[in-house]
């Protein structure tokens, strides 16, 4: 059974936290003193088996790809814990297309990945505008986090639409970066291949980086929860977007 909610505790909404990179970073932050206000998409059951693990966590379902829903993930998080010190943007989707197959990237496709992969941080970010600019206030150090990709840095990806929002993310960490400064920091990661549910059969990039990567495999979600970590600690950087991705980018 979960803790009751303690409000003196810093708060942290991480999206898509109910597996991989997203789990990886809330209990990080459960370790580090926060109480975290977790979601997902379709994976309820784990959010609330989550919820009597993390010590005094909440959990919320919420389709991004649906306004009304992002918006209400905001408002429903601070009804339950009454203030938001971060927000962590993990949540994404993919769409495997080769690159050359330019008919397969459908108008669908792309407005499907943009709705999540970028309208989604956008309306998350200004609907926690307010309470993180009332964190700044109290004397806190409220922070944006997004997660976002190599192929947003590099000409790589799953496909192009996933890359071009990826790359979108990117810009938008830095343009928010100076728009909320210097009250609220916004900065984003940028993982190469990670081991989690979703890349266990991509069979082709587990080989390139256990072969080029210079660190010889792909990150495990606490690589990323790490960097994560000394992101949202830090009281000075915003506006960074740091690629971790083992130095495959080296060769």
């Amino acid at each position: 059974m979960s803790s009751p909610i303690d409000r003196f505790r810093p708060v942290a909404l991480v999206t898509g936290s109910t597996s991989g990179i997203g789990a990886g970073i809330a209990r990080r932050l459960v370790r580090e003193g926060f109480t975290v206000a977790l979601h997902s998409r379709s994976s309820a059951a784990t959010g609330r088996a989550m919820v009597g693990e993390l010590q005094h966590a909440s959990y919320t379902q919420a389709d991004l790809a649906e306004e009304s829903a992002t918006r209400g993930l905001v408002r429903e998080v601070l009804e339950k814990h009454g203030r938001l010190d971060c927000l962590v943007n993990c949540a994404g989707i993919s769409q495997i297309i080769p690159h050359k197959d330019l008919a397969g990237a459908t108008p669908e496709i792309w407005r499907k990945l943009y709705e999540v992969n970028v309208m989604a941080p956008w309306l998350l970010v200004t609907a926690a505008e307010p309470a993180l600019r009332h964190s700044a206030e109290a004397g806190h150090a409220p922070s944006i986090l997004n997660i976002s990709s190599h192929a947003g840095v590099r000409p790589k990806g799953a496909s192009i639409p996933y890359s071009v929002s990826k790359a979108a993310l990117n810009h938008m960490t830095r343009l928010l970066a100076l728009a909320l400064a210097p009250a609220i920091r916004v900065n984003a990661i940028a993982p190469g291949l990670v081991d989690t549910p979703m890349t266990a059969a991509w069979k082709d990039a587990q080989e390139l980086w256990a072969t080029r990567a210079p660190m010889r495999r792909a990150a495990k979600p606490d690589d990323i929860a790490d960097i994560a970590m000394m992101l949202i600690a830090s009281r000075y950087v915003t506006g960074e977007i740091v690629l971790v991705d083992g130095g495959l980018n080296l060769t």
